[in-house]
């Protein structure tokens, strides 16, 4: 029996060193029947990298105008081959054994996320260096995903199939474009949470990608709520919301596997 191939989509903009972090992750995996599919935002060409991870099935695309990342996430969905799709953000990393442990998990049902270690980090020599990491585990609760979701889409698996029903990423949605997936998918699909950190996610001076300006996300979070009938959501800091009594009666058990060393890709390797 084939291996089933599995589409890895990543929308990258302006930030290659981290970008070839991912691939340097992706190359380590156990499981090697992949498709990457990197949608360049009209950033800074990448199309250099397939000279660094031939190995690789990568098809790079490039956006013709920065149309920010759903869009670029859809327009990886146009180029998907495989019978299954993992979606993954270009600063984030996967943990070699991601893959093949998504893909054990997924026998039972459409989608599979993981729980996560979200890590702060210092970039030092080009290569970022964990300066603090905590787990992000919590259990797999639908109805309190309608007031806050603790779905990562990074590394999250799932069939192909799930698009002829549930069409494209919503544009409309943009800071809560996963939110918006992941409650569309539960409503048709069966939708686990695996609960190991096998895949992690990186923030820097902890406000840049966690919480945002949340004047502007206000708007997108009224229309996801008018959308599923969520009713009145708070804007708050991230790190607040876990915070709150609810949030935090959620935490669950996880297997924690991270050695906390960084990855150092070949483009760093090269340049040493």
């Amino acid at each position: 029996m084939n291996d089933p191939l599995v589409s890895v989509i990543i929308p990258t903009y302006n930030r290659p060193d981290y970008l070839c972090e991912l691939l340097e992750s992706l190359a380590a995996q156990t499981y090697k029947h992949l498709q990457i599919i990197m949608v360049n935002d009209a950033g800074e060409s990448v199309h250099f990298v397939r000279e660094l991870y031939p190995e690789l099935d990568l098809t790079v695309l490039d956006m013709e105008v920065n149309s920010k990342h759903v869009h670029a996430r859809n327009r990886g969905l146009s180029q998907v081959r495989g019978d299954y799709i993992m979606l993954c953000d270009d600063d984030d990393l996967l943990l070699p054994f991601h893959v093949e442990l998504m893909l054990k998990e997924i026998a039972d049902c459409d989608m599979v996320y993981s729980d996560v270690e979200i890590f702060d980090y210092v970039v030092e020599d080009r290569v970022r260096r964990a300066t603090n990491r905590f787990v992000f585990a919590y259990e797999h609760d639908v109805q309190a995903m309608r007031k806050f979701s603790t779905f990562v889409s990074s590394g999250c698996l799932y069939r192909r199939a799930l698009h002829e029903k549930l069409g494209l990423f919503d544009t409309e949605m943009y800071h809560y474009w996963d939110w918006d997936f992941f409650l569309r998918a539960v409503q048709y699909y069966r939708v686990k949470r695996v609960p190991v950190a096998s895949a992690l996610y990186a923030f820097s001076n902890a406000g840049d990608n966690m919480s945002g300006n949340l004047e502007d996300m206000r708007p997108y979070l009224d229309k996801l709520s008018a959308k599923h009938g969520l009713g009145e959501l708070p804007t708050k800091n991230f790190f607040l919301l876990l915070e709150e009594p609810e949030v935090k009666a959620r935490k669950a058990e996880t297997k924690i596997v991270w050695d906390g060393q960084p990855v150092r890709s070949r483009r760093i390797r090269a340049v040493e």
